[in-house]
């Protein structure tokens, strides 16, 4: 790690577990999928997040990330649509658990693997504070002297999207067998999925609305 410039890796990866522990857009869409469709849903929305921790690592990187940040046009633009997407989803949610609720044989919100993974996949790019995160975190732990800034921004990058895939996996594993245990009462998952629609709804204003 010294060889790349990177100092206070210790430090860089409990900052990272402290940052996963936080819930947040991400958890909620993995949370969200494990209830409806089980674990492999929830794994599936977990790939899609890091696919997008991946690409916010690489911007970063090249430095694409402080462009968009210093275009208050273009954050503004970011962020109005990362927060409608939330909104979008968290209202998909809502009403397909009110038709399900009123018919006689109730179905559940599934979607195909590919949905969900772009799903995930865009929930997570299209979060400004992801991008600010990226862009004010990650310089503090690579030397302004560094000759290989570019490959310690990639490596630190790539840490950070393997400690989130193994946090999210065993969020997805957790809310699976949730969704497992509460398919027996069809009440109960009826409404843990509500409570999840009502989340993204909230966190999508709130995302927006945010002066930050």
């Amino acid at each position: 790690m010294i060889s790349f410039g990177i100092t206070d890796f210790g430090l860089f990866l409990m900052a990272v577990l402290l940052l996963n522990a936080t819930p947040g857009p991400d958890t909620a869409y993995i949370v969200g999928r494990s209830l409806a469709q089980g674990r492999r849903a929830g794994l599936l929305s977990a790939l899609g997040i890091t696919a997008g921790c991946c690409i916010h690592a690489t911007l970063s990187a090249f430095g694409l990330t402080a462009l968009l940040a210093a275009s208050a046009t273009a954050f503004m633009a970011v962020k109005l649509a990362g927060g409608a997407y939330l909104v979008y989803l968290g209202l998909k949610m809502l009403f397909s658990k009110k038709q399900a609720a009123s018919a006689s044989r109730p179905q559940p919100d599934l979607r195909s693997h590919k949905t969900i993974f772009v799903q995930a996949l865009i929930t997570n790019v299209l979060n400004p504070k992801v991008i600010l995160f990226f862009l004010s975190f990650f310089p503090q732990f690579v030397q302004h002297d560094s000759p290989h800034k570019i490959a310690a921004f990639l490596l630190l990058g790539a840490v950070f999207s393997v400690v989130t895939l193994c946090w999210n996996s065993g969020t997805a594993m957790l809310a699976g067998t949730l969704s497992r245990h509460a398919g027996s009462n069809p009440h109960v998952k009826h409404w843990l999925e509500r409570s999840v629609g009502a989340a993204f709804v909230a966190l999508g204003m709130k995302l927006a609305l945010s002066r930050n």
